[in-house]
């Protein structure tokens, strides 16, 4: 059994390589240099967005279900990349009713908070205030739909270009790059009305 390591670098995957064909003889190799190559970084994405017991599960099931979809994929449509996040966020939305409740608890815990003093570390102070920013912008994020919601965490967080957003979800890049919009108007609202 292959050791999970989620905090070794990624494998360079490149530029032929991040189109492999998955439906050879070879498929467990090939997979196992995906899993190399991807696992850290899927568990990263998906432990922000169902936190890190359920990742480590989503990481192995994100694979497990790549393994068996594997003559679905397509080299010619995308890279591997995107189909995998395409896999793991079709996974993690099975956890939106706690991602959600998450979100809403983070916010309800701002609700009792005492206002931020500045600190003469650097380092706490920044620390504080993206806590603080998370917490006044969990509701809104909360209240996104789910698609608008796997846009945004893909872009933030996995670091997905909007071409592998749109290779992940299966939607065309303009609709990506409207929701973006569209998501960074309505969260500048949602500080702006905070401030």
């Amino acid at each position: 059994m292959r050791a999970i390591r989620y905090d070794s670098p990624e494998a360079d995957i490149g530029t032929g390589e991040d189109r492999p064909a998955l439906g050879g003889l070879d498929a467990g190799a090939e997979f196992g240099r995906l899993f190399d190559a991807y696992a850290a970084q899927l568990h990263r994405y998906l432990a922000r967005r169902v936190g890190a017991e359920h990742a480590h599960d989503l990481v192995s099931e994100t694979f497990l279900a790549a393994f068996k979809q594997r003559q679905t994929y397509d080299p010619a449509t995308a890279a591997v990349r995107g189909w995998l996040y395409g896999i793991a966020t079709n996974l993690a939305r099975r956890h939106v009713r706690q991602e959600v409740r998450g979100l809403r608890a983070t916010a309800r815990a701002d609700s009792g908070s005492t206002p931020y003093q500045p600190s003469h570390e650097g380092a706490v102070a920044e620390r504080v205030d993206a806590q603080a920013m998370a917490r006044r912008i969990a509701p809104a994020i909360a209240d996104l739909s789910p698609g608008d919601r796997d846009v945004l965490l893909l872009t933030s967080w996995a670091e997905l270009s909007t071409v592998e957003v749109a290779d992940a979800l299966g939607i065309p890049v303009g609709t990506v790059r409207s929701r973006l919009h569209r998501i960074r108007r309505q969260l500048r609202l949602q500080e702006a009305t905070h401030d």
